[in-house]
Order: C-alpha cells, then sequence, then structure tokens
C-alpha cells in the first residue's frame, strides 16, 4: 500500500536573514536580523503574518500516483488479463451479450478494489497525522506546546533530552547539550553543543556547535534556540528534495498472505485445468470451456485479499486510536495479539501522574501539605516529627528557614512551567514534567517562583537515569554561586557530607544518614513518592569545582503522592485472566513500588522488589532464571531495563515494553512491542516505538492487546470466509465434470457470484467487534501461522458443505428434467445465497449467532442484505435473464433454493451448540 500523500502549501518567502548564514553571526545578530524579541518570542500579530508568508513546517513529498493509474492497476494481475482476452475473443466469434456482462462485472470488481484501497490509504493518512511530533514554543512571553508543524521563523524554542529538532535553529542556551545528528551527517558519536560559539561562514555543517537541525535529536542536556529556518527550507528539506516518494513496505502478515495467493493460485489453476480437461473430453466447445475455466480461476483466488486485509488493519487502527492507542509500524498489530509479558513503568501509567507534595522533611521539622492538584492554593502544617500521626496548624512558611531552603532548590532546580489553562479552561497545567510542576506547585504555596532566579542560572545538569539527580548553579548577588540539586535520596546522600539544621550547616553523621534513610522508606511504604534536595555554595563560579555534584549540603526531603489508576486494577486483572503478566519497572524507592503494586493486584503477599544494585550484581544467565520469579523492579536505570527485556525474551516471551525517557529507547527498541508514552514520552522514544499511548494509560495497552487480538480474530474470520466460499465453487464445477454434468454455473454467473459474496460481506467481517472472551484466552503463538492445519481442514470441510447444498440444488432440478438453464438458475441462487448466510457462522468459531447477539455487528446484516437484494434483483428482473442465462424466475423452486441455503450455517450453529457445555467448562 502507497503512503498518502502530504503537500505543502505555496511558499512565499521566509523572513530570513542576511547573506552571512546564522551560524556565522551572535546570536543578537540572528534574532534582529529575523525581526524577533528574544524574550518574548512571537506576538499573536506576527505569527499570523508569518504563518501567511512561510507556510507550514513541514516536508513536502512527491504526488502520489494518479488514481488512473491506481485503477488500472486492478486490472493488471495476469489472470484478469487472461479472462478479458478470452472473453474478447468470445464476443468477437460468437457471443456479444456474455462478452459485455464478463467485462461488466470485471470492471465493477475493479473499482470495488480500488475504492478499498483508496479507503485504506485515507484511513492511513489520517492515522499518520495523529503523530505530529509536539515543539515546546515561547510565544507572547509563554511557554505552550504546539505541533511542531505551527513553527515559523523567529520562534524561541526549548529543547530536553529526547526530544527531535523540529527546525533549523540557531542556539541561544545550551546546558550539556548533545545531538545526534548521525540522520544528517553520518556521524554517528552525539554532537556537543556551545550556544556562545561564532563560526566561520564555510564551516561544514557536521562542525557547526551553534546550530541544531531539523530531523536530529537531543540525547542529552537542555537548551534554548531560535528557528532560522523551517520545511523544504531546512538543511533536511533540502536532501528530501531529491528523494523519491517512499513506498510502504508490505507487514509479515501481507507478505505471508502473498504467499498464500500465490500458492492457491497454482492449487485452483491445476483444479481449473482438470475441468478444463474434463470438458474437452467430454465433447465440450473449446472456447466455451476456456472461457469458463478462467472465469473459474478468478472467482477461486481471492484476489482482493491484500487489499481486504489492508483495510481491516486500517479499520482496526483507528479503533485503537479511540482507546488512546496510536500504532507506528503496521507489524505490531500482528505481535499485539501474541504479548505474554508487559513490563510498565510506574509514574503515569500505572498512576495517575497528577503528582501533589503531600510531606516536606527538613533536618528541624516535619511538614505536611494541603491541597491537591496542580493549583497552587494549600498551606503548610508542622507534624511535629518524622513519625507523628496527625498535624497542627497552619504556619507561615517564611518563618522556618530550614522549609524555606528546601522550597527554594525545589522551585529553582526545576526546568518545568504551571499556569492556569488557556482560552479560559478551568485548573491549572503543567508544561514539563509532572515531577517537577509538583514542586513548582508546592514552592508557590509560600510564595517561591520558579522565575526568580530568571537570568542568574550559569550551569544545569540536566537529570539522567544514571546519576539519578538534577542541578542548576545560580549565581547570587555577590557574584558567588549556589547550586541547587535534587534526586533520589540515597543518591543525593551520597554526594552530601553536611546538612542544614535550624539555619545552619551540621556535620552529616552515620547515624542521620541511618535516620534521614528510615524516614524515607516510611514514607515511600505509604505510596509516596521520595526526592531528596541539597544544595552548595561556591564563592567562585568559574572555578570547576563549582560544577561538581559533590560536597553537597543536604537539606531535606519531598514526598508526592502520585495515586494508582482506578481502571488500573481491572486492567491488571483482565492481563491475568489473559495470560499475560504485568511487571512493574520504576526508579521509584522499593517500598513505594510494592505499595502499589501490591494495591493493583501486580504483587502479592511476601512477593519483593529487585533494585538496580542486585540486578548489577547477576549475571545475564542469573537474571534469566529469577526473571520469571520477580514481578517488580526498583531504583532500574535504562540499562536494567534493556537488561530485563532481553532476560523475558531469552525465556522464550513475547515482552511489551513501556518508555518515555531518551535512556528508554534501547529498552522499547528491543521489546517485541515497544510503547511510548504520548504524553511524557520524548520524541527519541517515540521514534523507537512500535505503539505511543495518547493517554499515558496502562489500561490502553491492555485495551490494544485486546483489539490486537481482535484485528488478527476479524482477519482470520473473512480469509475462512472466502476461502471457503471460493473452494465451493471449485468443488462444485469439479464434481460436475466428473459425473459429467453440464457446466452447473456459467461464466458470468461465476464471476457475479465472486463479486456479490466476496466484497461487502468480507468487509464487514472485518469490523467485527472483539469476541466476549477474547481476554480469557492465552496469547496466540507468535509462530502460530494466519492458517493452522486445523483451520485449513476446516476451510475444506466447509467448502465441501457448501458444494454439496449446491450439488443437491442443480442435481434435483436437472434429473427432474428440468430444462439446463433452469437447472443452473437453482444451482446459482442456492450458491449465492448459501455463501451469503455462512457469513453468519464465520462471526465466532465458538459462539452461535444468538449468543452473538443477531443485530452486534450491523455492517454485515447491511452487507447481506444488500448483496441478497442484488442477487434477487438478477434473478426476478427480465432485463437481467439474457444476461445471467435465467429463462424465467425461479418460481416454486424458491421452496427448495432458500431452505438448502440455511442448511450450512444450521449444521455449523448445531456444532457449536453441541460444543457448548465443553466452552463453558473452560470458562
Amino acid at each position: 500500500m502507497r503512503r498518502a500523500a502530504t503537500t505543502q502549501a505555496p511558499m512565499a518567502k521566509q523572513p530570513t536573514l542576511r547573506a552571512t548564514p546564522a551560524h556565522a553571526l551572535p546570536v543578537e545578530e540572528v534574532a534582529a536580523g529575523l525581526g524577533v524579541r528574544i524574550d518574548r518570542g512571537l506576538d499573536a500579530a506576527e505569527v499570523e503574518e508569518r504563518r501567511a508568508e512561510s507556510g507550514p513546517n513541514r516536508l513536502a513529498e512527491p504526488p502520489a500516483p494518479a488514481r488512473w493509474r491506481r485503477l488500472l492497476s486492478q486490472f493488471l494481475e495476469p489472470v484478469i488479463g487472461i479472462l478479458i482476452v478470452a472473453a474478447v475473443i468470445s464476443g468477437v466469434m460468437r457471443d456479444v451479450i456474455d462478452t459485455v456482462a464478463i467485462l461488466t462485472i470485471v470492471l465493477l470488481n475493479g473499482i470495488l478494489g480500488f475504492i478499498q484501497e483508496e479507503r485504506a490509504e485515507r484511513a492511513m493518512a489520517a492515522l499518520q497525522r495523529l503523530s505530529t511530533p509536539i515543539a515546546k514554543v515561547l510565544r507572547a512571553g509563554r511557554l505552550q506546546s504546539l505541533p511542531a508543524r505551527d513553527l515559523l521563523p523567529g520562534d524561541r524554542i526549548a529543547l530536553e533530552a529526547g526530544d527531535s529538532v523540529p527546525a533549523d535553529a540557531r542556539l541561544i542556551r545550551a546546558f550539556d547539550l548533545r545531538i545526534q545528528e548521525a540522520a544528517l551527517t553520518g556521524e554517528s558519536i552525539p554532537v556537543a553543543k556551545q550556544a556562545d560559539a561564532v563560526l566561520d561562514a564555510k564551516t561544514p555543517l557536521g562542525d557547526r556547535r551553534n546550530m541544531v537541525y531539523m530531523g536530529t535529536a537531543a540525547t542529552a542536556g537542555r537548551g534554548e534556540a531560535v528557528v532560522v529556518a523551517i520545511g523544504m527550507e531546512t538543511e533536511l528539506g533540502r536532501v528530501a528534495g531529491m528523494l523519491g516518494r517512499t513506498e510502504q513496505q508490505p507487514t509479515p502478515l501481507q507478505r505471508r498472505l502473498a504467499e498464500l495467493g500465490r500458492t492457491l493460485i497454482v492449487v485452483v489453476l491445476a483444479v481449473v485445468s482438470l475441468i478444463f480437461a474434463l470438458r474437452l473430453l467430454r465433447g465440450g466447445a473449446l472456447m466455451e470451456s476456456f472461457l469458463l475455466s478462467v472465469s473459474l480461476s478468478v472467482a477461486a483466488v481471492p484476489e482482493g485479499l491484500p487489499a481486504v486485509v489492508t483495510l481491516a488493519l486500517a479499520i482496526g487502527l483507528q479503533r485503537l486510536v479511540r482507546r488512546n492507542a496510536l500504532i507506528r509500524k503496521l507489524p505490531s498489530v500482528e505481535t499485539l495479539g501474541s504479548v505474554t509479558v508487559i513490563c510498565s513503568d510506574k509514574t503515569g501509567t500505572l498512576t495517575r501522574n497528577e503528582m501533589t507534595v503531600r510531606e516536606v522533611v527538613t533536618g528541624s521539622a516535619h511538614y505536611h501539605v494541603s491541597g491537591a492538584g496542580y493549583e497552587p492554593c494549600g498551606g503548610f502544617h508542622p507534624r511535629g516529627t518524622a513519625n507523628a500521626g496527625g498535624h497542627g496548624e497552619p504556619i507561615d512558611p517564611q518563618d522556618w528557614p530550614d522549609l524555606m531552603r528546601a522550597l527554594r532548590i525545589a522551585a529553582w532546580c526545576n526546568t518545568a512551567q504551571v499556569d492556569p489553562r488557556p482560552d479560559g479552561g478551568q485548573g491549572w497545567q503543567v508544561i514539563g514534567d509532572p515531577t517537577e510542576g509538583a514542586l513548582v506547585v508546592v514552592a508557590r504555596k509560600a510564595d517561591v517562583h520558579a522565575h526568580d532566579h530568571e537570568g542568574r542560572v550559569l550551569h544545569e545538569i540536566p537529570f539522567d537515569s544514571e546519576r539519578k539527580a538534577m542541578s542548576v548553579l545560580v549565581r547570587g548577588p555577590d557574584d558567588s554561586a549556589t547550586m541547587h540539586t535534587k534526586g533520589a535520596p540515597e543518591a543525593i546522600l551520597a554526594r552530601s557530607d553536611r546538612e542544614w539544621r535550624h539555619g545552619r550547616i551540621e556535620p552529616l553523621t552515620p547515624g542521620r544518614r541511618t535516620e534521614i534513610l528510615r524516614t524515607a522508606a516510611d514514607m515511600a511504604t505509604r505510596a509516596l513518592r521520595v526526592l531528596a534536595l541539597a544544595d552548595r555554595h561556591h564563592p567562585d563560579p568559574g572555578h570547576e569545582t563549582a560544577h561538581r555534584e559533590e560536597d553537597l549540603v543536604f537539606v531535606g526531603l519531598v514526598g508526592m503522592i502520585d495515586p494508582p489508576r482506578e481502571e488500573v486494577r481491572a486492567a491488571v486483572q483482565t492481563c491475568l485472566a489473559a495470560g499475560i503478566r504485568p511487571v512493574m519497572i520504576t526508579g521509584d524507592h522499593p517500598a513505594t513500588a510494592l505499595a502499589i503494586a501490591r494495591e493493583l493486584g501486580i504483587a502479592h503477599g511476601h512477593d519483593r522488589a529487585l533494585t538496580g544494585q542486585e540486578l548489577d550484581g547477576m549475571s545475564d544467565d542469573e537474571l534469566a532464571d529469577t526473571v520469571e520469579e520477580v514481578s517488580v523492579y526498583a531504583r532500574v536505570s535504562a540499562e536494567h531495563k534493556l537488561r530485563i527485556v532481553r532476560a523475558w525474551k531469552a525465556c522464550g516471551q513475547v515482552v511489551a515494553m513501556t518508555g518515555d525517557g531518551v535512556n528508554d529507547a534501547p529498552a522499547v527498541k528491543a521489546a517485541d512491542i515497544g510503547i511510548a508514552m504520548g504524553i511524557t514520552g520524548t520524541d527519541v522514544t517515540k521514534e523507537a516505538s512500535d505503539m505511543v499511548l495518547t493517554d499515558d494509560n496502562f489500561a490502553s495497552i491492555v485495551s490494544a492487546v485486546e483489539e490486537g487480538r481482535g484485528i488478527f480474530d476479524n482477519i482470520r474470520k473473512f480469509i475462512h470466509y472466502l476461502l471457503a466460499s471460493n473452494a465451493s465453487e471449485v468443488i462444485l464445477m469439479l464434481v460436475a465434470a466428473l459425473v459429467g454434468w453440464p457446466a452447473p454455473l456459467t461464466a458470468v454467473q461465476l464471476l457475479w457470484i465472486n463479486l456479490v459474496t466476496d466484497g461487502l460481506p468480507a468487509l464487514a467481517l472485518g469490523v467485527e467487534p472483539p469476541e466476549r472472551d477474547i481476554m480469557r484466552r492465552p496469547p496466540r503463538p507468535s509462530s502460530e501461522p494466519v492458517i493452522t492445519l486445523r483451520a485449513g481442514l476446516l476451510i475444506l470441510v466447509h467448502g465441501f458443505l457448501i458444494a454439496a447444498v449446491g450439488v443437491t440444488a442443480f442435481a434435483f432440478t436437472y434429473d427432474r428434467g428440468e430444462d439446463i438453464h433452469r437447472a443452473r438458475t437453482a444451482a446459482f441462487c442456492t450458491l449465492a445465497f448459501t455463501q451469503l448466510f455462512f457469513s453468519f457462522a464465520c462471526r465466532s468459531r465458538r459462539y452461535t449467532l444468538p449468543e452473538l447477539g443477531p443485530f452486534s455487528n450491523p455492517y454485515l446484516f447491511g452487507a447481506i442484505a444488500a448483496s441478497a437484494l442484488l442477487q434477487f434483483i438478477v434473478v426476478m428482473s427480465p432485463l437481467t435473464h439474457p444476461v445471467f442465462d435465467i429463462p424465467a424466475h425461479p418460481g416454486g423452486d424458491w421452496l427448495y433454493i432458500l431452505p438448502l441455503s440455511l442448511v450450512p450455517i444450521t449444521a455449523i450453529e448445531m456444532v457449536k451448540l453441541l460444543r457448548s457445555p465443553a466452552r463453558s467448562q473452560s470458562r
């Protein structure tokens, strides 16, 4: 299937710099050349003006092949071509009516196939539009998140580790920023960036340290930049302009079905050749026998199967989007139904990711914090001691120096922003990490604001999962500097040798270290996420030791609540019933992780959490032996996540792995199904993933698995329907040839049955709702073929059953001495209606039609009604009698045609009923 093209709006001249390129100018001159204030970004009026000038920020693609070419391709299949040639020759020689009828039906088949492909392409294009990357942009002095396609020259953007660079931009500030530019320059090692560098105009692309380019990605650090080029004016755009259109590669399922189609062609051609030979041996006319044989080949081979599968996949993907799962790679739909282990992060996936600071502990007191959510309303209440159960009257935090110091660190060692929702929306929103947003909110409750240190940040050491810490170096009023640090309690304590108590610095004794860790563990058992805060004053900001996270002064602990999502508990139980093992992997404290895991049903009783430190002491073989016994991993790094995924895969499991940070990308990529978070996930992780959760919710993973199982189930259902129906036609014609009867169906009748029964009912089976016990079945083995041996035998049995009623109708009429045309009409109607009714039986191998609910798939009812009406019109209308070789309407023959048509579905449904006691026991 080809990918739908996106076209770029006509572009006028973008706001440009002078002839000197941006990397050869100071950033102030770059901003002046673009006509933008760096401290505010673009205002609303400037945005509208520049959008009209510059167009959208996206790469143009070459136009898609013309529709007439795609329509023509429907008739280029070899068997279709042979049929057209044979029909034309037949018409020239004798029968013009048959020729016109055959060509008309072939044309209708081609149009139907073209419409199916068009619908599939539109559906896939709509899904691609949903995966538009997001950029953080400063406009009118306010940081906001916008689709990257809306960026304009002059926009000020913010970049963090894991972000894709959305446009070409000149750096304003960079803190340990490293950019992976392999996609543009071929350099495999991330490039360190430097905002204050002014380079020679002829500096090669790979050496421009003060620039970032569209299509690259931040692997570490943080930075801010001003956009200098968008869309086709970027360096990537120039390269893209030289490339051709990218074709969508077929999925493994589509390749297997194509192989199946080739096998079927060989089998059908062999059988049809036998029928052709038998006809000639019994004195049949050469041209008539040849035309009939080719028509049977066309009817028997489901040449439209790839298009139907693609459309079913596209419709299924749209259903997945409605359940908050965006599939990025089509093969993952097939893998979803085979998942046996889901490794999930805790924060935001199993929990709400609505952080609220509940407790602050300093060296002198333990405080309870009131208020909920991101609205900065609430107060501080002393709890007396760390183990006290209640809390007292509200206090003025300004009177408590240790508390104020902790809150300043919380606000300043931070990159998040909390603002009222725009456009008059209710509540407050966080732009950035929700954990950092909670710290901003608790600081604002004491009137400490993150922007109080604006312009005074000298250096920043961004958080990473290895150090488990983040620091900023802030210039003081006397030109000294203070480092503010936050991170995991054990990581901060390891870097601290003193602590603040009662407003003064004291040595951090071993006893106090033990007491602080015990307090952190106690908070964790109450399901609080615990962070430690520290600082360090340095008289000389330029000294190299001022930038090191060492010799810190411990300030306190912050405990925030992130309650479990209510729907996750039920989702975990669904997983267990479906034979899927949920596993929690988190960087949080083991006690916090276990408390949440037990509440959700992931861990039980005496289960323990395996820590990253313990993982470091285990070999890969030891981990593989242990992995099936552990449901909770705590204090793990990205490297640990990768080892856990590999250990599960070594045990033969099909693993789904969630991730959000840039360091999670290797584990996400290594999993059978890599799942990125749509809200908190970085662009790098999303690019590595197979699926993106638009709501970051574990329950959506389970819903996606359910839909994935349903999609694959539906593909099997309509494959079963198509192959059994087509097999019945071949069997009917073969039996007649062996017995010595005249052909029970004409070429036109065969092609018509193929048109009315193969199209709409098969598509309707593709949107069948998942069966109610689909999540009570074990996962499908990943190596299991689309058509198993048992399924193949069942297809043949059903094909023989449908053919049997067609043979019966023909024989009953023909043996009574009736006209051959009337016997063919009886077989024609019986076979068509039998196949339509048979589609009801294909809705489930387990459940009968009443159990499923007769109207639970209204599309199938509509498809059968429309197809039956067309069949009825063809048989009853005098205008079509010459075309379809019908002497008159069947009249009294309906008395046995309709009952015979119901025999196969009745027999199949009775078998299901006989099996129902066993099915009930298995449930």
